[in-house]
């Protein structure tokens, strides 16, 4: 005997989910045929099976939706989340585009973000921070922590939040899992400092419940954030620091590269915007201008 239900995925293996109902009950779910749209953190409901398997029928409306994409396909991050914490270390050495791209993604999507500088017991920890000035100055909040010391800090800010952990691999969000939620026993990989890079331990999408209103995702380490989804004429709204000039260019329909008398350029070249974000707005405008 089959009966329909509604409950929450809290794994996302890609093409199987775990969806929990609000009595606590999990099952293995599949999708009507290839479907696969769905994310770590939706409300779905579901058409139950037996005790352990159902078929999820539908997704319930979004209050937000993470996302990255490139020419070839979308890959769905987390669903209803409030905080995008994006993980970041000394150790191995973070990039800075992808911190851009990531918070381009949290400015699109509505997401409050947080900037989390974990090991920093490393002594390479206060060049880290240095680095990190700049979005300090543009409003971006930065918590430092080291996880396998103590994570108080971070469980403060993590109150009252559905929050999704991204960063590149080796950055240290399994620890931070571990931390938070001892049981929770997430793996935790060795970094490889030969490559300067972490290996992939986190391989699905995982929801875990701190409390009763608060909530973590912990998704797979990636290496770049592909934001083909966004149009290139919005992306300057996605920039906090560069929303100021918004209509101030001679020129309506303006690049900002190369014409004559745009307030972009020109507020680069007296350093009220750093010419590394307006360098990265560019290249990011090129990139979304030229897609098939």
């Amino acid at each position: 005997m089959t009966l329909t239900c509604s409950g929450q995925i809290i794994t996302s293996y890609g093409r199987r989910y775990i969806v929990e109902t609000p009595d606590g009950t999990l099952y293995d779910c599949t999708t009507r045929g290839k479907k696969t749209d769905y994310a770590c953190g939706d409300g779905v409901d579901i058409l139950v099976q037996n005790a352990e398997q159902a078929v999820i029928e539908r997704a319930q409306p979004r209050r937000s939706l993470l996302y990255r994409s490139d020419s070839f396909r979308s890959k769905l991050i987390a669903a209803n989340v409030t905080q995008l914490a994006i993980v970041l270390a000394p150790v191995p050495t973070f990039n800075d585009e992808l911190l851009n791209r990531c918070l381009v993604a949290a400015e699109s999507a509505a997401i409050a973000p947080l900037i989390v500088l974990n090991k920093c017991d490393l002594p390479q920890a206060d060049a880290a921070r240095e680095r990190l000035a700049g979005w300090l100055g543009l409003g971006y909040p930065l918590l430092t922590l080291s996880a396998q010391e103590d994570v108080s800090a971070l469980r403060a800010h993590l109150q009252g939040h559905t929050s999704v952990l991204v960063g590149q691999s080796g950055m240290g969000k399994s620890t931070i899992t571990n931390a938070l939620l001892p049981a929770a026993r997430a793996r935790v990989g060795e970094i490889s400092t030969a490559l300067d890079s972490g290996r992939h331990t986190t391989t699905h999408a995982q929801l875990y419940h701190l409390d009763a209103d608060s909530h973590l995702i912990d998704s797979p380490g990636l290496q770049e954030f592909g934001l083909r989804h966004l149009p290139a004429d919005e992306l300057i709204y996605h920039f906090p620091d560069l929303r100021p000039y918004i209509g101030q260019c001679r020129f309506h329909n303006c690049s900002h590269r190369v014409e004559p008398g745009c307030a972009l350029i020109q507020a680069g070249q007296t350093g009220a915007v750093r010419p590394e974000r307006l360098a990265f707005f560019q290249k990011l405008t090129s990139e979304l201008s030229t897609r098939g």
